[in-house]
């Protein structure tokens, strides 16, 4: 069984990329230079995902962006450039499916209504349902039952966020992802104007009004005893003094929409961007009666126009996709010619070292040669280490099975979590939790912090197929972070795994065998040729891996023993046989 690299950009498909924020090693990108300029880190990578915190953003730690400019808090050009000295090209996202609230487009809406510019940019809900559904109390369309089960929720109740525009009219727009509704504290001088209303009232009132935004009650349930009438006009104006955070989804249909993408992708260009990660594409497409993920064949229409965009920028494309292995939409992907996230490799390797076992891992291996899939794979992540996409799935009443047995599954998740991870869970229509979408934890710390364990894991992703990339903290063995977790509230696990070091960590890192013995292996990885040539998985017992790549002359052997964790790489170099033990 073999594959064989083939591709026009030798760079992008032999390189190693890290992965990291502008900001994770020290206060801003040029700290990260400083790192990747130390003696230990040449020719380590060859290619640097930035994420989000890049651009100007406001949550969900970038991945709600307010414009596609510099962060300049945290990046300059001249950061820009030193990564082209060092030859590492970038990795870029375009948040296709949304725009925060802060972006000028929503903000330009709200402040001008239905005369926006951009009044069709977003998704207006009631609009959208008009007619396949029936009108709220609230002034929310409720889809009917038949269109309502089909939709696929990230969160719990509609996806919508209502905001007021400037005639006083409350609009649902669609909010597929976070958002929140401040109420900020008014004055008796904003209520001064409301006819009957005396100086002592409006002073009692505001302070009414105060403490329960202090106190986060509901606003809509206060009491204002003999004052009551004047309820509505004081609720318009608290109403009118509210901000908003969120995640507003976009209108495709729109072409101001595909306007703004062109300008971004050429923006992105000039950043030095290589590679185009398409985050929640898949959700970007919305008909009625389709689950609104993934929808066919809309989201292939949508797929092929940002291709275009993307030849003519000469941008390698990397749609971000999570569903379950039984879904086969990693296959349906792979076929259009494009990239696709190897997802599921983090399981499979987590089951590989904890079950002394290589029978689901080289399952997917061969999947991958056989069909000649163009992957990017890691261990960790910015995100959590996925669980849903090794699933089973049924498909027009036929099951399709997974990578692994839901009770594989559900072991895995329950050792990360005994280990000290968190999770994070799907919904349906209902607000009925439907699934564990992922686990948040370290890599080092989800493998019992067994420091044998991550650097043979290390080893397993370098001689998979396709682009690895590698979590900056996993290099350095990071612990799981429980302050960073609490102190996000209610969705800071992610925090788990997203801790800053700082240049002296990296110091003190560098004097560690597993660091050392990480660097080591991405360096081959990144620069021996024979990763660019064939693989070959050997016939084993179950609990030994023997993989080799070949190029020639040139070639790179793992041996692993999955029981004792055991593990061996012999290459070539320069005609020289060497190897090396862990």
């Amino acid at each position: 069984m073999s594959k064989e690299n083939k591709g026009n950009n030798k760079n992008i498909l032999n390189g190693v990329m890290l992965n990291a924020y502008p900001d994770s090693i020290g206060a801003h990108l040029n700290d990260m230079l400083t790192m990747l300029e130390m003696p230990e880190f040449k020719d380590v990578f060859s290619l640097f995902y930035i994420l989000p915190t890049f651009f100007n953003s406001d949550l969900d730690r970038g991945f709600s962006i307010i414009d596609y400019d510099l962060n300049k808090d945290l990046v300059t050009e001249a950061d820009l450039k030193a990564l082209g000295r060092l030859n590492i090209k970038l990795k870029f996202d375009i948040v296709l499916n949304h725009l925060s609230v802060a972006s000028p487009q929503f903000q330009d809406l709200l402040k001008h209504g239905e005369d926006s510019k951009f009044k069709d940019f977003f998704i207006d809900w009631n609009e959208f349902w008009k007619g396949k559904g029936e009108m709220g109390e609230d002034g929310v369309i409720i889809p009917r039952e038949e269109f309502l089960d089909q939709l696929f929720m990230r969160k719990s109740g509609l996806p919508i966020l209502k905001v007021i525009f400037p005639d006083g009219t409350e609009k649902p727009y669609w909010n597929t992802f976070y958002q929140h509704i401040g109420y900020n504290r008014i004055t008796s001088n904003d209520l001064i104007g409301i006819r009957g209303l005396s100086h002592v009232q409006a002073a009692a009132m505001s302070d009414q009004v105060n403490e329960a935004i202090e106190q986060k009650q509901d606003i809509n349930a206060l009491n204002f005893g003999d004052g009551n009438q004047f309820k509505s006009e004081i609720l318009q104006i608290v109403n009118r003094n509210r901000s908003y955070l969120g995640q507003m989804d976009v209108n495709a249909k729109s072409p101001l929409v595909w306007d703004f993408y062109e300008e971004t992708l050429v923006k992105l260009k000039s950043f030095g961007c290589s590679i185009l990660r398409l985050d929640a594409f898949a959700y970007l497409h919305k008909e009625i009666g389709k689950s609104n993920f993934f929808n066919k064949p809309g989201t292939w229409e949508y797929l092929e126009r940002i291709k275009q965009m993307a030849h003519k920028n000469d941008l390698v494309l990397l749609p971000e996709i999570h569903a379950e292995y039984g879904l086969h939409l990693h296959d349906e992907v792979a076929e259009q010619g494009y990239y696709i996230y190897d997802f599921f490799l983090p399981g499979l390797t987590i089951h590989a070292l904890e079950n002394n076992t290589n029978s689901a891992l080289l399952k997917w291996v061969r999947e991958i040669i056989e069909k000649e899939y163009k992957t990017v794979n890691m261990l960790g992540c910015h995100d959590g280490i996925p669980v849903l996409d090794l699933k089973g799935k049924e498909v027009d009443g036929v099951y399709n099975e997974g990578l692994l047995k839901d009770i594989e599954i559900e072991v895995i998740m329950n050792k990360i979590m005994e280990r000290g991870g968190r999770v994070k869970n799907l919904y349906g229509a209902s607000g009925k939790k439907i699934s564990y979408y992922q686990v948040n934890a370290t890599f080092f710390s989800a493998l019992g912090q067994d420091e044998q364990k991550l650097l043979l894991a290390r080893a397993i992703q370098l001689f998979m197929p396709g682009i690895p990339q590698v979590w900056y903290l996993d290099i350095f063995a990071g612990k799981n972070d429980y302050e960073a977790a609490d102190k996000g509230g209610s969705g800071g696990h992610k925090e788990i795994n997203r801790t800053t070091l700082t240049l002296e960590d990296v110091e003190n890192g560098l004097r560690k065998e597993v660091v050392f013995g990480q660097l080591t292996m991405i360096r081959l990885r990144n620069t021996l040729k024979a990763f660019n040539g064939t693989l070959q998985i050997k016939e084993t017992p179950e609990s030994e891996l023997d993989i080799e790549w070949t190029n020639g002359k040139e070639s790179a052997q793992l041996w692993a023993n999955l029981k004792t964790h055991i593990f061996t790489i012999n290459y070539t170099q320069d005609g020289i046989v060497k190897s090396l033990a862990f």
